[in-house]
């Protein structure tokens, strides 16, 4: 004997999870299936500000108070402090030099800084996965999703008419059936496995994973300046931020929670003298401290610092399937492609996702293929990999490195802003479905893949002048970007507004709309 869903979802993550909460509020009936227990393990930590604005908008839509609190530091800390979270005030870069110790000048010639909010009360997070994944599947629950955890699912069968799946859960089989199946699962996941799913082409990007938490962990920025590198003040702490340190070999990641631990990890790639796949699996531990011994600065940043669990790998982050839908089936981002965590583009990706997933959910019945969703999701996609390549293919030079930053940039607090002040229905992520952004991350990439790096910083300045509401490429920063609100209201024009209406808004890019219910 079977139950009978509208939507099964499979993987109770905070996509998962919020997804079953989105289309339980429009009255589908929703089972959320879980092969592990919470609270558990995930990586995926840092959100960013177009992430925040979408549990924002979720929050209002579907009268979800506690994703509004998650939306930014100071509300979470307000209203829901048990769960442990950091806070991130923005992107910061440093660039190391193997077998030296960190150096910068006044100039920050090896040091990024750019905003992501102009206080704490509004700042982005860092989320400890554990806590928010567990409140998020467990408010899931307790408002009438169909929640059952330690249960694997070991068939799927997709038929015209509806979908059926046998679980396993402590030796007892069961069985269900759906209008529709999500994948929320993850990497190489269940409708991979069960549909025979093929794989894109794949990426240029390559690169494996070392990672951890930490305790004990010694603040970068002082350890900088015990070694001699000048590290004036900035916009925000260096550290209360999402922090990236590259390397020859790739770069490191530390994001830093309140209670003291950070989330750290190295994202290698292949080449002569790095660790090697075999070293990663056989002895991360020891392939994580040889690379953290070719850097001084680094190396004495976490001389004192202990890992919570032992060092971890992942053989390669990249991965990428030739299709996110079809009849009656859907991927959420996390489980059709990914490609680096450079920019903390998941959360955000995943949430927009979620978001139109649910409204084609909860209006389509009939188990569509949602072919419009698929094809959005691989335009994001592609233009995530667009930038991540040009990202690694200027890590070595410092200055076009920035510059190309300046596309992720621009391109996300244009969006932001537009969706505040003009329209809130969000576009595509990263400009996916725009034709001239598109166009724009392409050339760079094929200027790169071709060497042509002659002008390529100032091709970019200009090329982003129509998106550059955040007064980025300003040389009188020197490589220090604060949220600069006088800025945008001197560049109101690009989002086809005058200064007094912009003047007039500016409230709500402070974090003062009304919450849900208000």
């Amino acid at each position: 004997m079977s139950r009978s869903f509208d939507v099964a979802i499979v993987g109770s993550g905070f996509a998962g999870s919020i997804l079953a909460r989105l289309l339980n509020r429009r009255g589908v009936r929703v089972l959320l299936l879980e092969r592990g227990r919470h609270p558990r393990f995930a990586l995926g930590e840092s959100t960013t500000p177009l992430a925040n604005f979408a549990l924002e908008r979720l929050a209002r839509r579907y009268d979800l108070p506690d994703l509004y609190q998650l939306s930014t530091h100071g509300r979470w800390m307000a209203s829901l402090p048990h769960l442990r979270r950091g806070l991130k005030r923005g992107f910061t870069f440093y660039r190391h030099r193997r077998d030296e110790p960190y150096r910068n000048s006044a100039d920050n010639d090896a040091r990024l800084l750019v905003a992501a909010s102009p206080d704490d009360h509004i700042a982005d997070t860092h989320w400890l996965r554990q806590d928010v994944d567990h409140h998020l599947v467990r408010c899931a629950a307790i408002e009438g999703v169909e929640v059952l955890e330690g249960a694997e699912v070991v068939g799927v069968r997709i038929a015209d008419d509806d979908v059926e799946l046998e679980t396993r859960s402590e030796g007892a089989s069961m069985l269900f059936r759906a209008a529709s199946i999500v994948d929320a699962t993850g990497p190489r996941g269940l409708l991979a496995r069960a549909l025979s799913i093929p794989p894109a082409p794949e990426s240029w990007i390559h690169s494996g994973l070392l990672f951890s938490h930490f305790e004990g962990l010694r603040a970068f920025d002082d350890v900088a300046r015990d070694g001699g590198a000048v590290v004036d003040a900035g916009p925000y702490p260096d550290e209360r931020a999402a922090v990236h340190h590259l390397l020859d070999e790739g770069w490191l990641y530390v994001l830093p929670f309140d209670h003291g631990v950070v989330s750290a990890g190295i994202v290698v790639q292949p080449g002569d003298g790095r660790p090697s796949v075999a070293d990663m699996r056989s002895d991360p531990a020891a392939a994580w401290s040889r690379l953290l011994g070719r850097y001084p600065s680094l190396e004495a940043q976490f001389e004192s610092a202990r890992p919570l669990f032992p060092i971890r790998h992942v053989e390669r982050l990249q991965y990428r399937l030739s299709r996110a839908s079809g009849r009656r089936w859907f991927l959420l981002p996390h489980a059709y492609a990914f490609y680096d965590p450079l920019f903390s583009t998941g959360i955000a990706w995943s949430l927009l996702a979620v978001e139109r997933l649910a409204q084609f959910l909860a209006d389509d019945s009939s188990g569509g293929d949602g072919c419009e969703y698929g094809r959005l999701l691989a335009r994001e996609a592609d233009q995530i990999e667009r930038l991540v390549e040009a990202a690694y293919r200027t890590m070595d030079d410092f200055d076009r490195f920035v510059a190309v930053t300046f596309l992720y940039f621009a391109t996300v607090s244009f969006e932001e802003v537009r969706q505040r002040l003009v329209e809130e229905a969000p576009r595509g992520f990263l400009g996916a479905g725009d034709v001239g952004l598109e166009s724009l991350f392409t050339e760079v990439v094929e200027r790169l893949r071709a060497g042509r790096y002659e002008g390529l910083s100032d091709f970019i300045e200009s090329s982003i002048e129509p998106l550059n509401v955040a007064g980025l490429a300003d040389p009188e920063r020197r490589n220090l970007y604060p949220v600069d609100l006088d800025v945008l209201v001197r560049q109101a024009h690009l989002l086809g507004l005058d200064r007094e209406t912009v003047e007039a808004a500016l409230p709500k890019l402070r974090g003062r709309p009304p919450s849900p219910g208000a």
